[in-house]
């Protein structure tokens, strides 16, 4: 596509008429529309597949699928974009049915060039009003539901409140995060962000408060922190539900007091930030069983964003395969430019369990291993069958290991609480906290 067409509104044309067809294509282009022109409603739902438009306008009565159906099954596909209907046959209870159920607008054939070219403008207007602005750019979506969160996202940005974002693994909660700080008035100082779960207590404590020189072995300078290091900007702590409670309660502190102390130091320093934190955890019940602290919970939670899975928002699948797709085509300096039709409907259908985080390895899998233009259908077959074991993610890892390790602990000791707590370095109560987490009874190991 040239640069001169991606600033023109894209319309989807689609009427079995073929000299209407292309009577009304040479004016649409001419009024500086980009016209795809298709003569029946299953070549329609190819094409909403593979390419994305602003508007739909279609012929009611057409042989096989005809208007009203193709208008369902775009629903299925992108719930908000506008569907305009024409018919030679048009009736005023063809009308009222059309609207009733979502139609945008009802054309009589022969077409009023003047009432088609209203009924485009309102519907631009209403499409174009529905897509995020700059501030969420790098979010590719057309999903009614992920817009609903990112119109909520922006009105929540202008405010100095904390926002909690929840959603499974690979939903894209960074993203989000780094968009609202976009849209904020903090936008031009540091977006900062860290994995509470990534790191052990101690180690995370000095990364986000900082520490003195000299504070435990190996501080051979000071180390300012993430607070200070985002101060006047926004500070990202994703998987809060995996904050150890000792840091937990040294968080409010600071959030209450808008103050750290260093590690190793006795002097507070000020500080301004906006906190935006993520889970993919439950953290009401967390709290009920004692693992998360509930005065944080409603200090972060002011807001809660809550991220579809991409299962969810499968209509967003094909824009986001063919916008990942021209990135790492790029990126890798290859001549990859589309999927093949059998290969998209694949991806359209899959489950995605990993989410956008999947979506992106089996894309990039894709173009690594393609040796044509059009990524075949094969190729997506071997990319999900080797992402459905996906890499787990530090925090899934880290909660892995951490059971094998009690679980050999426990097998040690014969089940012997005390006895293990001593050897892993931690306190009783401790232990049987992370016995519960990792749903261990210590009378299974004697």
């Amino acid at each position: 596509m040239s640069e001169s067409s991606k600033n023109k509104p894209h319309l989807l044309l689609v009427d079995d008429d073929k000299s209407l067809l292309r009577l009304l294509t040479i004016r649409l282009e001419g009024e500086g529309y980009q016209v795809t022109a298709v003569e029946d409603g299953n070549a329609a739902l190819r094409k909403l597949q593979n390419d994305a438009f602003d508007v739909v306008l279609s012929d009611l009565r057409m042989p096989g699928l005809d208007g009203l159906s193709l208008f369902e099954e775009i629903m299925g596909i992108r719930k908000d974009i506008p569907v305009i209907l024409m018919t030679a046959h048009g009736t005023i209870s063809d009308a009222v049915a059309a609207t009733q159920r979502g139609v945008f607008g009802f054309l009589p054939k022969p077409v009023d060039h003047d009432e088609l070219r209203t009924l485009l403008q309102k519907a631009l207007s209403q499409s174009q009003a529905a897509q995020p602005g700059e501030w969420a750019k790098s979010i590719v979506t057309r999903s009614q539901d992920m817009l609903n969160v990112l119109d909520q996202a922006y009105r929540i940005a202008q405010r100095e409140v904390s926002v909690l974002i929840s959603g499974a693994s690979g939903t894209g909660k960074e993203l989000l995060a780094n968009a609202m700080h976009q849209a904020s008035d903090r936008r031009d100082k540091p977006f900062v962000a860290i994995n509470c779960g990534a790191l052990p207590e101690n180690l995370l404590e000095s990364e986000l408060f900082g520490h003195a020189k000299g504070a435990f072995t190996g501080a051979v300078a000071a180390h300012p922190g993430l607070f200070r290091e985002a101060d006047g900007g926004t500070l990202f702590l994703d998987e809060i539900g995996d904050m150890p409670m000792t840091l937990q309660v040294k968080l409010l502190r600071a959030l209450q007091e808008r103050q750290i102390r260093p590690v190793g130091s006795s002097k507070h320093v000020d500080i301004d930030v906006r906190i935006i934190s993520a889970t993919h955890k439950d953290l009401l019940k967390e709290m009920e069983e004692g693992t998360f602290r509930e005065d944080l919970y409603y200090r972060l939670n002011v807001v809660n964003l809550k991220l579809p899975s991409l299962k969810a928002r499968s209509e967003d699948i094909p824009l986001l395969a063919r916008s990942l797709l021209q990135q790492s085509a790029q990126r890798h300096g290859v001549n990859v430019s589309q999927f093949s039709d059998d290969a998209m409907q694949l991806l359209v259908k899959s489950s995605w369990p990993g989410n956008v985080r999947q979506l992106v390895n089996a894309v990039e899998q894709c173009v690594a291993l393609t040796q044509t233009p059009v990524v075949p259908l094969h190729l997506v077959e071997q990319a999900l069958s080797a992402t459905k074991q996906s890499w787990p993610t530090l925090t899934e890892a880290r909660d892995a290991f951490e059971q094998q390790y009690l679980n050999k602990l426990l097998k040690m000791t014969d089940g012997n609480v005390t006895r293990a707590a001593e050897l892993a370095g931690r306190n009783r109560t401790d232990m049987h906290k992370l016995m519960k987490k990792h749903d261990l009874d210590a009378g299974d190991f004697r």
